[in-house]
């Protein structure tokens, strides 16, 4: 284990470029649900005119954006389907982890404790 994942582990944060990647996904969703007038949504959907430069091409922002939901097996129609998208696009919070064990625990303590009925 390297330095960086033992501090991430500690600390219970999520990787940078991971938050990145889920982020762009997440915005992405949010322009695509908006009105087809929308400024963002338009720009997201615009092709530049003109022939290209020579050698390889650029990398593009959409480019990235619909390789990554190929990844997640995402079609931009999943988009409106915003459970869906949320669900697929979403990395796991380490807090809200943590938080579901310890939930989890306190369940299986009161279990014991109370003779394994559960009372509220």
């Amino acid at each position: 284990m390297s330095n960086n994942e033992g501090v991430r582990g500690a600390t219970e944060v999520v990787e940078l470029s991971k938050t990145a990647r889920e982020r762009r996904l997440q915005w992405y969703g949010h322009v695509m649900r908006r009105d087809e007038t929308y400024v963002g949504r338009r720009v997201v959907q615009m092709e530049a005119p003109g022939g290209g430069a020579r050698g390889r091409l650029k990398r593009r922002w959409v480019d990235v954006v619909k390789r990554r939901s190929a990844r997640h097996s995402l079609s931009e129609d999943d988009v409106f389907d915003r459970a869906r998208w949320r669900k697929a696009v979403g990395n796991v919070d380490p807090h809200i982890e943590v938080g579901k064990e310890a939930e989890k625990e306190e369940v299986k303590n009161t279990a014991t404790t109370t003779g394994g009925v559960l009372r509220k």
